[in-house]
């Protein structure tokens, strides 16, 4: 793609366009769909009754963590990725906000099944309804966070500079 800045002068690159920005978002939302849907459909295969409540819990840390792992490395190929049409996303002040605003307003719905998974596991075996596994609903905290921070962290920090 050929820039339309004037050689040999120090001219502002222009902003960012609406296509790009689009992008943008596009990507970081599909990491973070597919993050919470694999952790969503991983609760859901995990079967509730055989395996011992810790030994269960372990195996959701411990696919958790891949996830995660995962996810931050499709971020940053994902960022670094050049896009034929559009060119390759640049750092600045609005794709790194675009990045964490407009991906978490699309984006944040999809935690929302998760969280009704690890809702019934905190109550599993539970007198009435009141919460007696707690760490069901902590995983759901830490891959909430992870979600809404990291993954976007990881995918700001590895776009290319735009200087």
């Amino acid at each position: 793609m050929v820039d339309h800045l004037p050689v040999g002068t120090e001219a502002q690159r222009p902003p960012p366009r609406q296509a790009t920005l689009a992008l943008l978002v596009g990507r970081v939302t599909t990491i973070k769909l597919a993050y919470w849907t694999a952790l969503t459909v991983f609760e859901l295969a995990v079967p509730l009754d055989p395996a011992p409540r810790d030994e269960r819990f372990g195996q959701s840390v411990s696919f958790a963590i891949l996830a995660t792992l995962v996810a931050c490395l499709w971020a940053r190929r994902s960022a670094r990725a050049i896009d034929p049409r559009l060119g390759e996303l640049s750092r600045s002040i609005p794709t790194i906000a675009t990045t964490f605003v407009a991906a978490t307003v699309v984006a944040s719905p999809a935690s929302l099944p998760l969280l009704l998974v690890e809702r019934q596991r905190s109550i599993e075996g539970c007198i009435g309804s009141i919460t007696c596994h707690p760490e069901a609903l902590w995983l759901w905290v830490a891959t909430l966070g992870i979600g809404f921070l990291l993954i976007p962290a990881v995918f700001a920090a590895s776009l290319r500079s735009s200087s």
